[in-house]
């Protein structure tokens, strides 16, 4: 019998609690100048050294072609840098003015300084690496999380390093130290993945490898000789990073899971849509503004941006788009990072001329380039070779999820380096862990979130398993030191999941095989995993009548509403009816079931198009029967809300709320923020002086 257990109750719970339908539904650089060959003075004349005349063929082959001329329009280089390696290296290696460089690094360190104590999880230290029991989910097992106090110098030698890179003191120090510790605690937890936090890491990478102090840092300021110009590449790895960030999270809008609709479908009520509401109604608000204007925004922004016509005219939308996710969405330092990066589109050098508004600035001296006919250096060529691999790497990994199958569900790969940003949506109803005691095979219902604060690993095989090991350790554990208290004879245990849920507006269903024990549960990151359930994608075509009929539910009245749940064949659903409910009924949309009373075992067949009611306070069992997936759904009220006339659809709209709570969010930071700085404090007077770090431990009921 399946329950739903509170977040952050005890260990284990008593199983009849609330059932499945609790949570519901309501500039350019100046040629090279020529030089002048030594010997060409003594050289005798000939019919070569003559001036001639240029034919009109030869016009006309030395004019671009249409396919250079549109490369040259998308991206803003001719097309003759990539006809050869060394073509190619000499444009990479060219030199250019490192201001606007030095000006985005600035705002990087800034912006991880913040995000440090915030999505790295600083403000939380003591929850997430105190306790004792708490689960990690590394990319590789052999990972492990070092002790708290430890980790708390982790946490400040990355911080640290980030005040060296916004300041450019100690540049490569101090991004070293920042890269190492941010790679360390990205790999150490996958369920905290998104494709920002994968964007930040990439970029601090690829700055430890320019020069990107050679421009406002103390680094500079302390040795002059540092003020020179930077390679080309510098820049280009950089702005191809942000550029495979917009132009894949574009791609991966154009397909019907997202041109549909269905993925961000409430987003239309929030105020920053306000001024389109006087044209369009919230429906075609989520469809034409926020899908598909979004998916032609992402894949085309870039493009914009590169070509130089069109470049001015796009960056008030480009600004405002980041603006606007700024508020819509909890994404940490991700829309201003992006905003840092928007001035790279432009001038190399447009920081000093911004300065010599104000005041008189040295010109920057600079280096003389290499001439065409030069032959670019070994390391250069190797330099240029790196960049190109690096390149392909980037274009090849958002596709690369034919190779790890292990970790393909209903998605294609780990959440976080393919770019597919919003494009899906989850809702998750029940989670349920049960422990069996194969001793005497009692069963007991593990508080899901016991051990972790994520939910990620409610969808992916991999975090599945590593989860129920976890588990499997801490009862181990707990049993050697506290025999007496342990609900368990023995630790030879099993460990099923049994877990529900919806993506993009569809039925819920089970995201795993329930009857399968995860602790002995075949996982491989290069095969498909057998006990992850498929996505029920051949019931797709009842989205829009399941969005029809809940609203036809929810017009009932303002306690009415109904849950869609799928199943698939040979698989029993356990609901248990919480008393607070009544009016409840089950209708069989599509296939057939079994239905059966716990309190009196009758059962009843039931087809498409059949309902029956049900008995509040009771469990039933639903059972697919046949060689197809079963459809149906769930309509009750509640009772508590009845009495208490609490209407969801005013929640929110009875407390007053500022269109831009910045001072709110401003608080909120600074509190989170002095909380991090505590907890480094904390951890460097135990280290140093043996001083007892008070940990907060997370609520359990």
């Amino acid at each position: 019998m399946h329950t739903f257990i509170p977040r952050f109750s005890f260990y284990f719970k008593h199983p009849h609690h609330t059932g499945i339908m609790t949570n519901s539904k309501r500039k350019q650089p100046t040629k090279p100048t020529s030089t002048t060959d030594a010997t060409a003075e003594n050289k005798s004349p000939t019919a070569d050294d003559e001036p001639c005349t240029t034919g009109p063929e030869e016009v006309a082959a030395s004019e671009p072609g249409p396919s250079a001329q549109f490369f040259k329009l998308c991206f803003g280089h001719d097309l003759q840098n990539f006809d050869s390696l060394q073509s190619f290296t000499r444009w990479l290696h060219r030199p250019v003015d490192g201001a606007a460089l030095g000006v985005f690094r600035m705002l990087y360190g800034a912006a991880m300084l913040i995000d440090i104590a915030e999505e790295r999880g600083g403000g939380q230290l003591d929850v997430r690496y105190g306790e004792p029991h708490h689960c990690h989910f590394p990319l590789f097992n052999g990972m492990a999380a070092l002790d708290y106090p430890l980790m708390g110098c982790v946490y400040l030698a990355m911080w640290l390093g980030a005040w060296g890179i916004m300041l450019g003191y100690r540049f490569r120090l101090s991004c070293s130290t920042f890269v190492a510790g941010y790679w360390y605690i990205f790999l150490l937890d996958k369920p905290a993945w998104n494709n920002h936090s994968y964007l930040f890491g990439l970029v601090g990478t690829l700055l430890l490898f320019t020069r990107a102090h050679s421009y406002c840092s103390l680094d500079s300021w302390l040795r002059p000789e540092l003020r020179q110009p930077v390679p080309y590449w510098n820049y280009f790895l950089i702005k191809f990073q942000f550029f495979v960030l917009y132009v894949y999270a574009g791609l991966k809008k154009f397909s019907l899971e997202w041109l549909s609709g269905y993925a961000m479908s409430s987003l239309s009520q929030h105020w920053v849509f306000a001024p389109f509401r006087q044209l369009l109604d919230d429906e075609l608000i989520d469809l034409l503004i926020i899908h598909w204007f979004t998916a032609f925004f992402d894949l085309s922004i870039a493009f914009f941006m590169t070509c130089e016509k069109t470049r001015l005219l796009v960056t008030p939308f480009m600004i405002s788009f980041h603006l606007m996710n700024s508020r819509l969405f909890i994404i940490g330092m991700f829309p201003w990072v992006c905003l840092a990066e928007v001035p790279l589109f432009f001038s190399f050098d447009w920081p000093r001329r911004l300065r010599c508004l104000v005041k008189t600035t040295p010109a920057l001296k600079e280096e003389k380039k290499a001439p065409v006919g030069d032959q670019p250096r070994f390391k250069d060529r190797l330099r240029s070779c790196i960049i190109i691999l690096y390149c392909a790497l980037q274009l090849f990994l958002p596709y690369s999820h034919f190779i790890t199958k292990g970790y393909n569900n209903w998605t294609n790969g780990l959440y976080g380096y393919s770019w597919d940003m919003m494009v899906h949506s989850y809702d998750t109803v029940l989670t349920s862990i049960q422990v069996v005691d194969n001793d005497n095979q009692k069963v007991h219902h593990l508080n899901p979130y016991a051990f972790t604060e994520y939910d990620r690993w409610t969808k992916y095989a991999d975090m599945a398993v590593q989860y129920a090991k976890c588990i499997e350790k801490n009862i181990r554990d707990d049993m050697e030191l506290h025999p007496e208290n342990s609900p368990l004879t023995s630790s030879n245990i099993s460990i099923y999941f049994d877990i529900w849920c919806a993506m993009n507006g569809r039925f819920q269903q089970r995201t795993f095989d329930p009857r399968v024990d995860l602790l002995k549960a075949p996982w491989s990151p290069f095969k498909r995993t057998p006990w992850s359930l498929p996505l029920l994608t051949e019931l797709n075509h009842m989205r829009p009548k399941l969005k029809t009929i809940a609203n036809e539910v929810l017009a009932w009245n303002n306690y009415s509403d109904v849950i869609f749940v799928a199943d698939f064949p040979g698989l029993t659903l356990s609901n248990f009816i919480a008393p607070t409910l009544f009016n409840c009924s089950l209708t069989i949309l599509e296939g057939n079931v079994r239905y059966k009373s716990a309190k009196d075992g009758e059962e009843f067949f039931l087809t498409a198009g059949k309902s029956i009611g049900l008995e509040s306070n009771a469990t039933h069992y639903v059972t697919t029967i046949g060689q197809k997936p079963a459809s149906y759904l769930y309509t009750y009220v509640n009772k508590t809300m009845l009495e208490q006339d609490i209407v969801i659809d005013d929640v929110g709209q009875s407390k007053e709320r500022s269109l831009l709570p910045l001072w709110k969010e401003f608080k909120q930071r600074l509190g989170n923020y002095q909380q991090f700085l505590k907890h480094l404090a904390n951890c460097l007077l135990y280290l140093l002086y043996d001083v007892p770090i008070p940990i907060s431990i997370r609520e359990r009921d």
